[in-house]
C-alpha cells in the first residue's frame, strides 16, 4: 500500500521525536522545541513547559517568532524567558 506524499514526509521531518507523549504539557513541549528549531533538546522544552506558566511560555515564544534577524531562536527564547521570570 502506498503512502501519501505528506504522510511520508511528516513521519521522517523530526524522527527522534519523543514516542511516549501521554500529558498535554509534554506535547507542549515539543511543540516548543519544533517551533524554535531546537529539536536535539526535546526534554529541556518539555521540563519547561510542565514547570513555568504557559502565558509566559506563550509570550516569549510570541516574541521570538517576531524577531527575524536570529541565529539561534533558542537563544532568544531563552533570553526572553529569562526576562519574563
Amino acid at each position: 500500500m502506498m503512502k501519501s506524499i505528506a504522510k511520508a514526509i511528516a513521519e521522517t521531518k523530526f524522527k527522534n521525536r519523543p514516542k511516549n507523549i501521554s500529558h498535554e504539557f509534554q506535547f507542549y513541549g515539543v511543540f516548543l522545541a519544533e517551533s524554535l528549531g531546537d529539536t536535539k533538546h526535546y526534554s529541556l522544552y518539555i521540563k519547561l513547559a510542565k514547570e513555568i506558566d504557559r502565558k509566559i511560555l506563550e509570550e516569549a515564544l510570541n516574541f521570538t517568532k517576531g524577531y527575524y534577524g536570529a541565529k539561534s531562536k533558542a537563544r532568544v527564547f531563552m533570553w526572553r524567558l529569562k526576562q519574563s521570570t
